[in-house]
């Protein structure tokens, strides 16, 4: 009869479940930050059960001991590459499975996190997976980092021009090198519709403000619907959109911390509409939310500029200034631009390059998407027509790449590696560029779409600059992304024996 394996008698279940918990904290390296998965195990938990599952139950009790806490040690994010305790679990492994590697099947391999952790201890890894967006993840995970991600030598030439030899990650590098190249095109292309400021500060993003025409007959000013108007709430830096009248129009002000005082009595958390109720600034009237909604599927909402978020390289931290005319008129000459590419594409590709499936029928267990009732019908509907430019640009670069990779000689299976992860590259930018972004006045950040499983109404939101170098930018996504293949090609691959 075969031994019992340690799960099946005991587990730290308290122990491993408080240090999973805290896995969400951690993000530098984790696979969660290649591409959202919903149902993504920890990979605390992920390790630990498979270590557990795979090693004979010990026969007293020092061993018990023993093992329990080598469970709880091995779980933690920081021993992942830890190559003591990863070779002795390995090692475990082996000594209770007739000194063979295993071959472990996961037919709902999801996110990755049960078959990574496999690979890890040392056992031949196979997922399986019919969603598409898996499979990728499941790739860029486990296949094209051990495939791919041995680290060679190559000779480069030192500040002296003396030829030395280094150690390179030839993924990792051209990852690095191609990202930075489908950048550099897109930046010739549409670098002129982000454009700096006179004093060389650089945009991080654009705040807009959803607008409805106010509901009473004697006014019918714009209302810009606003949840709050702070723009920077931290301890030691306040500033807040001050919104005023003049006439029957709503202007703004920017109070606070280096610019004029908040005015006494003004509480920038409150803002002009809560729940879809939304109160005119002017003549103080009350739009209910089924008019409010109304409007909206209507087309009788619309979009204003309000405030551009700035970095000035040099120095630290953000500032805020008020939209002008200038920064609407640069934004018009991008939607422009967008129709000419999108017809041009819609003739190469054969295809509408702008998502048009119908949000409607996204499953319930998604969560929940009420944005349809204010009429955005298509996932398209999702985005400004400055972000569908940006975004079918690098749609276009990513591809332009592979291409090049080809002309230079590449394998084309090692081109599809390193565009696939590209690709995860725009799931990220696309994350962080829709109309569902929000500006995190507490950390100076944009928060990305999904930052919970929904598609709520956002009424003022954040347009990222997709080619600077803030949060929420094509580098930036490169960057997360290179960091988790950093971690997954120190991982060594499985070679079995031949039976």
């Amino acid at each position: 009869m075969k031994d019992k394996r340690f799960i099946e008698e005991s587990f730290p279940v308290k122990e491993v479940s408080e240090i999973s918990a805290k896995e969400k904290n951690i993000r530098h390296g984790h696979i969660s930050t290649l591409h959202i998965w919903w149902a993504r195990r920890p990979l605390a938990s992920s390790r630990a059960t498979n270590y557990a599952a795979l090693i004979s139950a010990p026969k007293d009790e020092v061993d018990w001991d023993k093992k329990r806490q080598f469970i709880i040690k091995l779980s933690k994010w920081e021993n992942s590459l830890n190559h003591h305790m990863i070779e002795k679990a390995k090692k475990d492994i082996l000594n209770a499975n007739g000194g063979r590697p295993l071959r472990i099947l996961d037919p709902f391999a999801g996110g990755g996190s049960i078959p990574l952790e496999a690979l890890r201890l040392g056992c031949e890894t196979h997922a399986v997976e019919y969603n598409p967006v898996a499979v990728l993840i499941l790739k860029c995970t486990l296949e094209y980092p051990q495939k791919y991600g041995e680290k060679v030598k190559k000779k480069v030439r030192d500040n002296f021009g003396m030829e030395t030899e280094i150690e390179v990650n030839p993924l990792l590098e051209d990852v690095k090198k191609w990202g930075n190249f489908v950048l550099e095109e897109a930046k010739k292309e549409i670098g002129r519709f982000y454009p700096n400021d006179e004093d060389s500060s650089i945009s991080v993003g654009y705040i807009w403000a959803r607008t409805i025409p106010c509901q009473n007959p004697a006014c019918g000013a714009e209302i810009p619907l606003m949840r709050q108007f702070w723009l920077a709430r931290k301890s030691n830096k306040k500033i807040s959109l001050y919104p005023y009248v003049d006439g029957k129009e709503v202007r703004f002000k920017i109070a606070g911390n280096g610019y004029e005082k908040i005015p006494a009595g003004f509480d920038p958390s409150k803002g002009t509409v809560s729940r879809a109720i939304a109160t005119c600034p002017v003549c103080g009237y009350t739009v209910d939310d089924k008019t409010t909604r109304k409007l909206f599927q209507e087309g009788e909402a619309r979009e204003r500029m309000v405030a551009v978020v700035l970095h000035k390289p040099g120095t630290e931290g953000k500032r805020y200034r008020l939209a002008t005319e200038k920064d609407m008129k640069v934004f018009r000459e991008a939607e422009e631009y967008m129709e000419e590419k999108r017809k041009r594409l819609m003739d190469e590709w054969g295809i509408d390059p702008m998502p048009d499936e119908p949000l409607r029928r996204v499953p319930v267990t998604f969560g929940v998407i009420n944005v349809w009732v204010y009429g955005m019908n298509t996932w398209g509907d999702l985005f400004n027509s400055r972000q569908k430019l940006a975004l079918i640009t690098f749609v276009e670069k990513v591809r332009l790449s592979y291409q090049k990779m080809i002309e230079k000689g590449y394998d084309e299976e090692y081109a599809k590696a390193v565009v696939s992860y590209l690709n995860l590259a725009l799931g990220r930018l696309a994350d962080y560029s829709t109309t569902l972004t929000v500006w995190e006045n507490n950390r100076d950040t944009i928060a990305d779409t999904f930052s919970r499983q929904a598609l709520p109404m956002i009424w003022d939101y954040i347009e990222a600059n997709a080619i600077g170098s803030s949060s929420g930018n094509w580098l930036s996504g490169i960057n997360w992304i290179l960091n988790v293949l950093s971690h997954l090609s120190q991982i060594p691959p499985v070679r079995m024996e031949e039976e």
